[in-house]
């Protein structure tokens, strides 16, 4: 399964407007659903979704970095 990397920080986007400050947290609960059923893709794809989320909810860029 390929998932292109807009895709994911669209579903991050879904998330956070569906959850608010609970995005990340519904994110990592859905990576764990996938690993009680065995799926590793899919608990994968949940841990790059959760990623972006994290990175979404950042307010200051790291050192480094710059806000575009």
């Amino acid at each position: 399964m390929t998932v292109r990397q807009i895709d994911v920080y669209r579903s991050a986007g879904v998330l956070q407007r569906e959850h608010g400050d609970g995005a990340a947290l519904e994110a990592a609960m859905r990576a764990d659903a996938m690993l009680d059923k065995g799926d590793m893709d899919g608990a994968a794809l949940w841990r790059r979704i959760l990623a972006a989320v994290e990175e979404l909810q950042r307010f200051e860029p790291g050192t480094g970095e710059t806000l575009q």
